[in-house]
C-alpha cells in the first residue's frame, strides 16, 4: 500500500474510530497502551490525527517516518512546538519534506503514475522539488532510496561507535583559488585491515589538506558487520536497476560488469544544522568510471540535495557567459535522509549531477545522536587505479581522474590531472592527459583491457590533442573547487 492509499484509508477509518478531537497541540498520549511494532500505520495516523486535527495527513505520516512509528515520539514532538506554522517552518527546515508525487491522482482515485526520468520536466529554475517516496526518488533520480534498512539494534549500535569515533574526526584546510579555507564537517576515512591503514598513508594521495595521514583508521567492528549487508543490497539495486531503467537493460558504458565490494568508507559528522557539503562529485581517482556509493545516514535528518550538469548553450573555447552560477538557476531536488536510511547513488550519478547537503536553521534532535548526523558512505577502491600504477604529473605526484562534465564538445571524457594546487602552498604543474578506459571501465593497463572507448565524440573531425587541451581550459579550470570539495566526500 503506497502514502496515498494510507492517506485516503486513513481519513476513513479516523471518522469510523469517533476518537476524541484534542484541539491543544500540547497533548501526549504517554497512558496510551499501543504496540507500536505491531499496529498498523493507518491505525496509528488516526490516532495522531485524533491529538493533531490541524495538521494535514501528509506531514503525520512524515512525522511517523521520522521517528520509526513511534506514536508518542510524534506527539512529543509536534507538541514542542509554540505554534502550528512554527512547526510547520521547523518542518520544512528539519525534515525537507514535501507532498509525493504520488498524491497527484486520478479522478477516479487510481494514483497517476510518475514517469521514469521525468526530472528535467518537473524541476524549475530557482525551484526545489521535495522527494521523498521511495518511488518517486528512483523515477526521477540516478539513486535508491531504503527506509529502515538496518535493525533498530543495528542502526543504534553503529550510531552510538561512530559517536565515539567522531570526537577525533578531522577538519581538513586545504587550497581553493589560491586561498586557504576549512571543510564545513568533520570527517574520516576508514579501510577495512590495519595493511590498508598502512598502504593508505605512504602511497595513496588525496590533493589539499593536512593531517590526511592522521585520519586514516580501521573500519570499526559494526563498520565491518554492516559492510556485507550494505553490499548484498546495492548488489541486489544494481541488477534492478539496469534491467528496469537502462535502455535494454544493459549497463551503463564505462560501468563495471563486476560485482559492489566496498572496501572503503569516509565517514561524515555534520554537528548542528550549520555544519554542511556544497555542491561537488565525488572523487573518480580511486573509484573509477561509474562508481557506485552506498550511503547510510545515522542520527538526526537532513537534506540531500541534487542538481543535473547542464553544460552551458554555447560550447565556444572561452565563453562561459551562459554557464549557471548557482545551483538554483537549474533547479534542484531535495531528498529527505531519515536515520538508518540507505541511499544508493547508481551509476551516472557522478558524471552526471551534483549533490550537496544544504546548511539548516532548525533541525529535530534525535534521541541518541542529538543534533549530529553520522554518514557512512561505503565505497569500492579498486586495484587497477592503484596509484602505483595510475599517470603521474610533472610535479612526480600521482593525479586525479575527473569527467569533462560542462563542454559539449568532450562532456562525458575522463582526463587525468594535476591536481597539486589544492595543498596550501602549492602550484599546479598543469598537467592534462586524456584517460583510456575501454566500456567496462578498465583503464589500459588493465588485464583484459578491450580498447579504449574514451575517444573524442563523433563528429569532431580532425581536432588535434593541443586544440583539445585549449578547449577544455576552462573547463580545467572550472572543476578545481568540485576536487577540493570531493575529497570531503
Amino acid at each position: 500500500m503506497d502514502e496515498s492509499d494510507q492517506f485516503r484509508d486513513c481519513q476513513q477509518s479516523s471518522k469510523r474510530s469517533k476518537v476524541a478531537t484534542e484541539q491543544s497541540q500540547s497533548v501526549v498520549p504517554p497512558a496510551l497502551d499501543i504496540d507500536d511494532n505491531t499496529e498498523s500505520t493507518e491505525f496509528k495516523l488516526a490516532i495522531l490525527a485524533s491529538l493533531h486535527s490541524d495538521l494535514s495527513q501528509d506531514v503525520l505520516l512524515d512525522y511517523l517516518l521520522a521517528y520509526d512509528g513511534d506514536i508518542a515520539k510524534v506527539s512529543k514532538a509536534i507538541s514542542g512546538s509554540s505554534s502550528g506554522t512554527d512547526l510547520k517552518r521547523k518542518r520544512g527546515a528539519a525534515l525537507g519534506y514535501q507532498a509525493s508525487l504520488h498524491a497527484y491522482a486520478k479522478k477516479d482515485g487510481a494514483v497517476q503514475g510518475v514517469q521514469r526520468s521525468n526530472t528535467k520536466a518537473l524541476t524549475k529554475k530557482g525551484k526545489t522539488l521535495h522527494l521523498y517516496s521511495p518511488e518517486d526518488i528512483e523515477a526521477n533520480t540516478p539513486c535508491t532510496m531504503i527506509h529502515n534498512f538496518l535493525t533498530n539494534d543495528e542502526a543504534d549500535a553503529l550510531l552510538k561507535e561512530l559517536l565515539q569515533e567522531s570526537t577525533s574526526f578531522h577538519r581538513s584546510n586545504f587550497q581553493m583559488f589560491e586561498r586557504t579555507v576549512q571543510s564545513p564537517h568533520t570527517y574520516r576515512f576508514y579501510v577495512d585491515s590495519l595493511e590498508e591503514v598502512d598502504e593508505q598513508k605512504k602511497e595513496y594521495l588525496w590533493g589539499g589538506g593536512d593531517g590526511y595521514e592522521a585520519n586514516v583508521r580501521q573500519s570499526t567492528p559494526w563498520m565491518l558487520k554492516l559492510s556485507t549487508k550494505v553490499q548484498a543490497k546495492v548488489n541486489e539495486e544494481i541488477q534492478r536497476r539496469t534491467r528496469d531503467y537502462q535502455p535494454l537493460g544493459q549497463k551503463l558504458k564505462f560501468q563495471s560488469p563486476d560485482p559492489w565490494t566496498p572496501n572503503a568508507s569516509f565517514v561524515n559528522c555534520y554537528s548542528g544544522g550549520k555544519e554542511h557539503v556544497g555542491w561537488h562529485t565525488d572523487q573518480l581517482t580511486y573509484l573509477g568510471p561509474r562508481p557506485i556509493i552506498g550511503s547510510l545516514s545515522l542520527g538526526v535528518a537532513r537534506e540531500f540535495r541534487i542538481r543535473k550538469i547542464l553544460p552551458p548553450e554555447s560550447s565556444t573555447p572561452g565563453d562561459n557567459k551562459n554557464e549557471p552560477t548557482h545551483g538554483d538557476e537549474q533547479g534542484q531536488i531535495a531528498i529527505h535522509l531519515p536515520h538508518n536510511s540507505l541511499l544508493i547513488m547508481h551509476a551516472s550519478m557522478q558524471e552526471s549531477y551534483k549533490h550537496s547537503v544544504a546548511a539548516t536553521p532548525t533541525i529535530t534532535p534525535h534521541p541518541i545522536a542529538g543534533t549530529k548526523r553520522l554518514n557512512v558512505t561505503y565505497r569500492h577502491y579498486r586495484a587497477d587505479l592503484h596509484p602505483r600504477l595510475t599517470p603521474r604529473c610533472r610535479c612526480h605526484l600521482p593525479t586525479i581522474l575527473r569527467c569533462v562534465q560542462k563542454r559539449a564538445v568532450s562532456r562525458g571524457r575522463y582526463v587525468w590531472m594535476c591536481h597539486a594546487d589544492s595543498t596550501p602552498g602549492k602550484k599546479s604543474c598543469g598537467f592534462f592527459e586524456w584517460a583510456e578506459f575501454d566500456v567496462d571501465g578498465r583503464p589500459k593497463w588493465a588485464v583484459g583491457f578491450k580498447g579504449n572507448a574514451n575517444g573524442p565524440l563523433t563528429g569532431m573531425g580532425d581536432v588535434d590533442g593541443g586544440e583539445l587541451v585549449a578547449m577544455e581550459k576552462d573547463e580545467v579550470d572550472s572543476v578545481k573547487q568540485e576536487a577540493d570539495g570531493n575529497r570531503l566526500q
